[in-house]
């Protein structure tokens, strides 16, 4: 029992990083209708940017202090991802208003693309590292209840908690605020939602600047754990079973596939790997996808969309 617990925290916790990064495709979706293929982009320059002026800033500055290294290059790190924003919907979202969602899903994929080589230019091509002093070390709980105890990674706990409460509060902004409620509502229908006075293009450049905050927490939780490369722009793919699952409209559902996927992840790998020799952990989100696509398209908690012909 003991060591199925530990799986299973390690699942939650897991759980909850892919639901912060399919939290940005749900943003995206529920304020354009279309799927951003750009999201693991988005999370890569944030993390380069964290990196790399986390490293600039004191030198440019003459100071040595990691905690107000860090503050300050998040702080520039968010302002660069609200200038990104506002730069995609000037050139790109401006002009492409009410058009097909295919056509919106086209640009979302060059700006992928421009996205990388934008990076790479700004920030460089090597491997970088985020110490924002997440703790490294193992906790041992519950020696008394169970023998040897369970062990718990600090740094996926702290994860853990960091995105959960970011989820949280991403939920009520939708729920209960007019911004919230306005970006539903452009999700709806584009049209309808201008001719209420809704102003398109200043939600599209909110969204996005909230979508950015998104990938840069993911960005420095992934940076701080795995490094910085550019492979960590594939991480997104690892989402892509979870807003299938949770449904591409809900922010619940994000979280609540995120964290099917992160347990089951674990408890495959670990319970059933040894009999058809490993790597389950590598495509179990996808098979579980396949699935919920033939029986349940919309996923858990996403819309079902009826066209009346």
């Amino acid at each position: 029992m003991g060591f199925f617990l530990e799986t299973l925290f390690g699942g939650l916790m897991s759980g909850m990083l892919y639901a912060l990064i399919g939290l940005g495709f749900v943003l995206i979706f529920k304020a354009s209708g279309v799927f951003n293929f750009a999201q693991g982009a988005m999370v890569l320059v944030a993390a380069l940017s964290m990196a790399r002026f986390s490293e600039w800033l004191p030198r440019w500055f003459g100071f040595d202090n990691m905690i107000l290294a860090n503050v300050l290059a998040f702080i520039v790190s968010a302002a660069v991802m609200f200038v990104l924003a506002v730069a995609i919907e000037r050139f790109v979202l401006r002009h492409l208003v009410n058009q097909e969602a295919t056509t919106l899903l086209m640009a979302t994929l060059g700006i992928s693309y421009f996205l990388d080589g934008l990076g790479q230019i700004t920030f460089g091509s090597s491997v970088y590292s985020i110490n924002v002093g997440m703790p490294k070390d193992p906790l041992m709980i519950l020696e008394s209840v169970f023998e040897g105890g369970l062990l718990i990674n600090l740094e996926d706990l702290t994860a853990a908690v960091i995105a959960a409460l970011l989820v949280a509060a991403l939920a009520l902004f939708f729920q209960y605020t007019s911004t919230g409620r306005a970006l539903r509502a452009v999700a709806d229908d584009h049209q309808a939602a201008q001719s209420i006075g809704i102003p398109l293009n200043r939600i599209w450049v909110i969204v996005w600047s909230v979508a950015g905050l998104v990938a840069l927490v993911a960005g420095i939780i992934w940076g701080s754990k795995f490094g910085v490369q550019f492979t960590l722009s594939t991480a997104a793919l690892r989402a892509l079973p979870v807003v299938i699952l949770g449904g591409l409209t809900s922010v619940p559902g994000a979280i609540l596939g995120g964290l099917i996927i992160g347990v089951g992840e674990k408890l495959s790998e670990v319970y059933l790997g040894s009999l058809v020799g490993g790597g389950i952990e590598i495509w179990f989100a996808y098979v579980l996808a396949l699935v919920f696509l033939l029986f349940r398209p919309q996923g858990l908690f996403g819309e079902k969309i009826i066209d009346r012909v």
